[in-house]
């Protein structure tokens, strides 16, 4: 029997599963590196120098650790596989399980030539068995509860043993404490970036090249720019990131970690998400490596817990969920919202609004934005536009650098937009711009006041936030989070709240082609 591994673009760690059921010399292992991907996505410019240039830095690792390891660029994966498969009579092909849904899919539909072998991730800390039993008990599931569960299985910032163990310090959860407002003048470290080896360059210089196929064809150029490149694409470069936060951005993570500051995308940020998606760095060492480095240190705990139940708990919360919630999730849009994706988006940037096109230069020059711009100002507008959850969804997936399936669906679909009614989050995060006035600093800038709700000069996000509430109302009366916002509604004046929805339907016919 002739064993060969094939290992998929987001599982290069060196003791992924399907390795680890091998020894060097004993199987042969395929890397493919497909364009088809593009067919479906116009990913960002910058993942895809991080995917393809991570992979092939991991390929080279493993034939230096003694495997034996085949690299294909290829313009399908089927192609690439079936002709691998023969060239090295392989009968047994062994896959660590995918972490996308679509992925395992659409592996099984290439009708491979020899015995498929599943292997269960280890990916992740739950495995989606032991989600599923801890899911069952519950009507309702809800972040705190998982999240003390893994702190009390995995043994993390405990004291005590067992189910006495008790969370150090006395509280499970620090949050009230990391909800700072940004001062005048507040600036992060500076994150650690590496130049381009030969390797990426080579690859930067392939996307130039179907950059330019894509201009003969007619075709668009992939979103995002291309240059400067800073990411980490080895392993030991994303320890380094590992140890540079910790060094330079741990303590101070939690007090700001909501704060929105223009020319400061990263603040406080660990930038860790890329690499733990990729499988180059596994969620347990790192939150092992914090937690040590940070009682060492004596970071504050509000800091270190912040970090902490980011890995320990959104991260497999959400993945848990993905596959929990099943294959008809990404068809759920409880609000039926239909909206096309503005062309400023695709565009990244041009909405005339200061705080997105802020956040969208960020984006468009890193594919990087943080959690509250993702979710209070780009799924936010999502939400109170009344976009279409799938395609907004999407264009999270191919623009942002740490995205997959699993990744968006909970975090766009669910958190954001509520389009799974409430499966994920207890009430829709939707908001107006006070709370980007009182948490960031894009509103001293702008040309919109965040003060006024109709207008010309009116705030878009006050105008279509209440016009969202009173579109709604019948769904979101029926949420007893939402009762104070409901009140808030009815206690308008039905002239003025005519004005305001006026506001909001001249911004979304004039903000679909990226005039505010």
């Amino acid at each position: 029997m002739a064993i060969g591994i094939w290992v998929l673009g987001d599982q290069l760690h060196p003791h992924q599963a399907a390795l680890a059921s091998c020894s060097p010399g004993e199987a042969q292992v395929l890397l493919v590196e497909s364009g088809s991907v593009l067919a479906r996505r116009a990913y960002h410019h910058q993942k895809l120098v991080l995917v393809w240039s991570a992979m092939r830095h991991f390929s080279a690792d493993l034939q230096a650790a003694g495997w034996a390891v085949d690299y294909r660029e290829a313009g399908n994966f089927g192609t690439a596989v079936r002709a691998w498969i023969a060239a090295h009579g392989i009968t047994e092909l062994r896959l660590m399980e995918p972490a996308d849904r679509e992925f395992r899919q659409a592996i099984g539909a290439l009708e491979l030539p020899v015995r498929l072998v599943w292997l269960p991730s280890n990916a992740f800390l739950w495995s989606r068995q032991d989600f599923a039993a801890w899911a069952a008990r519950y009507r309702q599931l809800r972040l705190e509860l998982f999240y003390r569960e893994g702190r009390r299985r995995f043994g993390v910032l405990m004291e005590g043993q067992g189910r006495a163990a008790q969370p150090l310090g006395g509280q499970w959860n620090y949050d009230a404490d990391n909800r700072k407002a940004p001062p005048k003048g507040l600036r992060g470290p500076e994150p650690l970036r590496f130049e381009p080896d030969a390797t990426t360059r080579a690859v930067i210089a392939k996307l130039r090249r179907i950059d330019a196929e894509r201009a003969t064809a007619g075709l668009d150029p992939l979103p995002g720019e291309l240059e400067p490149f800073g990411w980490a694409v080895t392993r030991r470069q994303a320890l380094q990131v590992l140890e540079h936060f910790i060094a330079t951005r741990l303590a101070g993570f939690g007090p700001y970690q909501d704060a929105m500051v223009s020319g400061q995308p990263t603040l406080w940020h660990a930038l860790l998400s890329p690499y733990l998606n990729l499988g180059l760095l596994h969620p347990l060492e790192v939150i092992r490596r914090l937690e040590a480095a940070g009682l060492e240190q004596g970071v504050p705990l509000a800091s270190l817990e912040g970090v902490i139940r980011q890995i320990l708990g959104w991260r497999e919360y959400t993945h848990g969920l993905y596959h929990w919630f099943g294959a008809d999730y990404p068809s759920r849009n409880h609000f039926g919202h239909s909206a096309p994706l503005p062309a400023w988006l695709e565009q990244l940037g041009g909405s005339g609004m200061v705080c997105l096109d802020a956040v969208l230069g960020e984006l468009r020059t890193s594919g990087y934005a943080h959690h509250i711009q993702r979710l209070m100002v780009l799924a936010n507008y999502g939400l109170i536009a009344g976009l279409d959850p799938a395609a907004l969804t999407a264009w999270f997936h191919r623009m942002f650098i740490d995205g997959f399936d699993w990744v968006m669906q909970t975090n766009v679909l669910g958190m954001g937009l509520y389009a799974d009614g409430g499966l994920l989050a207890s009430k829709p995060y939707a908001a107006s711009g006070n709370y980007i006035n009182r948490m960031g600093t894009y509103c001293k800038g702008c040309r919109y006041d965040p003060k006024q709700r109709q207008g010309e000069a009116a705030c878009p996000f006050n105008a279509l936030y209440w016009d969202f509430l009173a579109r709604q109302r019948p769904l979101l009366a029926a949420n007893p989070r939402m009762a104070l916002v409901i009140r808030q509604l009815d206690r308008l004046d039905p002239a003025q709240l005519q004005a305001i929805r006026q506001t909001a339907t001249r911004h979304r016919t004039q903000g679909s082609a990226g005039v505010a």
